[in-house]
Formats: structure tokens, sequence, C-alpha cells
């Protein structure tokens, strides 16, 4: 197999707490993230206040776009990850 083949895309995602907040992460496996959440395992903030639902999802091809994503979008007030949502 060719080791240059990227074979995985990458996710961020913007998820909803029963709290009403908002978190940000990314992942290379969506479904395998969102039930870790719902599990309560994964990010201590999410634990701490109970995953709901997904509300965004974007698609990279690697991991670095994705991380860098990430980094933008945590930035953003939260009337503009609403907007984006949007």
């Amino acid at each position: 197999m060719n080791k240059n083949i990227k074979v995985s895309k990458w996710y961020v995602y913007i998820l909803e707490c029963e709290n009403m907040s908002l978190y940000i992460g990314a992942t290379n496996n969506i479904d395998r993230r969102f039930k870790e959440h719902k599990k309560g395992k994964g990010s201590n903030y999410v634990r701490s206040r109970k995953a709901g639902r997904l509300l965004y999802i974007e698609t990279y091809d690697d991991k670095l776009q994705a991380y860098k994503r990430e980094r933008q979008l945590k930035g953003f007030s939260r009337q503009k990850k609403l907007s984006l949502i949007k």
C-alpha cells in the first residue's frame, strides 16, 4: 500500500451541551467521538456539562487543517458560532 494515500477524513464539529453551551472539537471519527461524549468519556468540558446534540460538522483532508480550523472556531464569539451553524 502506498503510504502517501490519505485514508481518513478529519472533522471539526460543534456540539451543544445540555446547558446550551457550545463545545468545539476535532476528530477523525465523528460517530465514535460523539458516542464517547454521550457516554461521558472524552473532554472534561463535555463530561461536566453533558453532551446534547451535534449542531455542525466540517470535513478536512488532513489533521493539521482540522486543528487549525478548530482553533479558529474556538476564538469565535458565541454569536459568530451560532451564525456559522445557521
